[in-house]
């Protein structure tokens, strides 16, 4: 009875094993049917979205610049020399000092010249002198001449004689003036404003006025000018426009990241070069804080215009098609990309001024196009920068 009661209440392994299987199909099941249902949503998405880079059009006013090469040469350069022979007994300045026009610079031993000087007066005192007694016979002759006691001949003697010691008392006078001159000479004052250069000669040196070298040299920094040179092919334009007013000119910094100055064109050169077909212009700066230096080498930018209200884009937004023609993609609400034919008015630096094709607010695609084509689904990301804060720097000629 026991063995009866015992055989009927054992499990058989195959009872235990049972369950275990169903559960493993039930979670393969599971799993198929989540791989199905992921399949099945990926393909009912589509395509996934292509990452790009996009800035938005703007409209704003864009100023139109022609950029050249100049180099910064002083209003006037000033190489004093002496124009009297003499020992130099004082120098009245410092290397690199302004100095203003009138100062005195430089003295040469004045004595001989003040010497000159006085001998010259006492010779047209003694002149005077004669004159004088040769014009008092000459009236004595008149009389006497009337009355028959002297001759035609000694009348005609003592007019000459009067005549003569005038011309003599001239020459004294001319004499004087020329000692006088060499005695200011003997005082160098400075031309023009500007600034000393290094001393090129000691006190107690002697100076000829043949010499070649000079004694100092002075360039006048304020105002200072500029020279740069512009393609031919530019020349046009900027003519018409010096005829409406003064055109901006604005020095940079060689690297073309620093603005230096800002000044006024002067004028264009008479010539153009024919081995480089360039013209030269020259501007004129104000130079205030002397940041412009003589022979330093700058950027030029002359301002040719300001477009009002321009469309602008990116210059990295635009591309050109096998025909040579321009186009852009453009982001619309769906995040998918159409693409717009351009008409580009102008590239300068990395922005582009645009006719038609664009309007105000389209985002339009400025990195990953190689990616794109008409009718894409893109994941859009602000770029770096903007049409607005975009560097404007010149970069060949304005016009498409």
């Amino acid at each position: 009875m026991k063995d009866t009661m015992r055989s009927h209440t054992s499990i058989s392994p195959l009872h235990r094993i049972y369950p275990l299987g169903i559960v493993f199909v039930l979670v393969a099941l599971l799993s198929a049917c989540n791989s199905a249902g992921s399949k099945s949503a990926q393909a009912s998405a589509g395509p996934p979205s292509i990452p790009v880079a996009v800035a938005t059009t703007e409209q704003r006013d864009f100023p139109v610049y022609l950029s050249g090469l100049g180099n910064v040469q002083a209003y006037n350069t000033v190489s004093l020399k002496s124009r009297v022979d003499g020992q130099i007994v004082q120098i009245a300045f410092k290397e690199g000092q302004l100095v203003k026009q009138g100062d005195l610079l430089l003295i040469i031993d004045p004595r001989p010249y003040q010497v000159a000087v006085e001998q010259a007066e006492a010779a047209i005192a003694r002149d005077q002198a004669q004159l004088r007694n040769a014009q008092l016979d000459y009236d004595r002759y008149q009389g006497l001449f009337k009355e028959g006691v002297v001759s035609q001949q000694q009348y005609d003697a003592q007019r000459a004689l009067v005549g003569q010691l005038e011309g003599t008392v001239k020459a004294d006078q001319a004499a004087i003036d020329n000692a006088k001159l060499n005695l200011v000479y003997t005082r160098i004052t400075a031309p023009v404003s500007g600034r000393v250069g290094l001393r090129l000669v000691d006190i107690g040196n002697m100076v000829h006025a043949n010499d070649t070298n000079p004694l100092l040299v002075l360039t006048q920094l304020q105002p200072i000018a500029m020279v740069f040179t512009l393609p031919e092919d530019q020349l046009p334009a900027v003519t018409k426009r010096m005829k409406t007013g003064t055109l901006e000119v604005d020095a940079y910094s060689r690297d073309d990241s620093t603005k230096i100055a800002a000044g006024k064109l002067l004028t264009i050169d008479n010539q153009i070069d024919l081995t480089t077909g360039t013209a030269k212009l020259k501007a004129i700066f104000d130079n205030i804080d002397s940041a412009l230096f003589p022979n330093q080498f700058v950027n030029a930018r002359l301002l040719l215009e300001t477009r009002k209200d321009a469309t602008v884009v990116p210059a990295a937004a635009v591309q050109r098609g096998p025909q040579g023609s321009n186009y852009a993609y453009v982001v619309k609400a769906d995040k998918t990309v159409e693409v717009r034919q351009l008409k580009v008015v102008l590239t300068q630096g990395n922005v582009s001024v645009i006719a038609s094709g664009l309007t105000p607010g389209d985002q339009v695609v400025t990195d990953g196009q190689d990616k794109l084509q008409s009718g894409s689904r893109v994941d859009p990301h602000p770029a770096n920068g903007s049409a607005a804060n975009s560097n404007t720097r010149p970069a060949g000629t304005p016009g498409q």
